[in-house]
């Protein structure tokens, strides 16, 4: 259960925020915070959560850096729309929208790529190859060799994205969703407050005013979760145009999503997992990943 003594996270006010219409139907919120006369980094999230649910992290980058944030589409502060575009190649196209609207809307000046689980796999897929950044750190991103390995990593996609259809879609109260997570063992390494964050970031008031749903439903989640069998296995670092950083979850611990796929053999990635942490790391563990992320951009700079 949430109790009065843990720390409640508030989100501040962005600097600024622009819209990028990746599509006829669809617009992707960006806002902007930290400082804007530091380095850029651009950051994004896991399937099912939202970018503000890692305030945790972020909230520790906002004197040095200037952060350009945003939700995938049918996420966070976006608005639902159709399944049928709910889809990799179609995030890998929105992706690229929103990089030539950040240059447009925040001026031109290095970037570099922060991102998170299906987010990392997105921009490891993009045409542009990294070209457009000039490096990435890159958390857990869901990675399968097409080996022997592959088998497992498809029995448990399939397991996520079943277990994904039959979430609870909708909760009389933010805090009902609330006082459940701690139970679930996704959460149970999260740093004090996340579970009262996950609520505020990954519901919203349903149209009907009563009650609260998922910002991005769960058929949405388990569909981009099904993509995962077939793009996990596409990445092709030698082609990649950036310095990389991965860090991993600790690959000694029991999964909560797909397995960790250790990239230590690939010399072109500067590969590391985090111990003690599974696939949520970044609100596990914030200051460590932080941490990393600093060592990993300093010579960079």
């Amino acid at each position: 259960m949430t109790t009065t003594s843990e720390p409640v996270w508030e989100i501040p006010e962005p600097l600024s925020t622009s819209e990028v219409r990746v599509d006829d139907g669809t617009v992707i919120a960006l806002r902007r915070h930290g400082n804007p006369a530091g380095p850029r980094l651009v950051l994004s999230h896991g399937s099912g959560l939202a970018i503000d649910l890692y305030y945790p992290f972020w909230s520790l980058l906002t004197d040095d850096f200037d952060l350009i944030i945003y939700d995938l589409r049918n996420h966070g502060w976006n608005t639902v729309g159709t399944l049928q575009k709910h889809n990799m190649p179609t995030l890998i196209q929105d992706h690229d929208c929103i990089l030539a609207a950040i240059d447009h809307h925040y001026g031109k000046k290095p970037k570099i790529g922060v991102f998170h689980s299906v987010a990392a796999l997105i921009t490891l897929l993009s045409p542009t190859k990294g070209s457009e950044f000039a490096a990435y750190v890159l958390f857990d991103p869901p990675l399968c060799k097409p080996d022997d390995n592959y088998e497992e990593f498809d029995a448990a996609v399939a397991r996520t994205a079943a277990m994904t259809r039959r979430r609870t879609a909708q909760f009389q109260t933010r805090e009902e969703f609330a006082d459940f997570l701690p139970y679930l063992p996704v959460f149970q390494r999260a740093v004090p407050g996340v579970c009262d964050l996950v609520a505020k970031t990954t519901l919203r008031e349903c149209a009907s005013g009563e009650g609260y749903e998922l910002r991005c439903p769960r058929e949405y989640e388990a569909q981009l979760v099904d993509y995962a069998r077939t793009f996990a296995v596409l990445v092709d670092f030698e082609t990649l145009r950036c310095p990389i950083k991965v860090l991993g979850a600790d690959p000694t611990l029991p999964y909560s999503y797909l397995p960790t796929l250790d990239l230590s053999h690939i010399l072109t990635v500067d590969y590391d997992f985090l111990p003690e942490a599974t696939h949520l790391l970044q609100i596990e563990q914030p200051a460590e990943c932080v941490a990393a992320l600093r060592e990993f951009i300093e010579p960079l700079a």
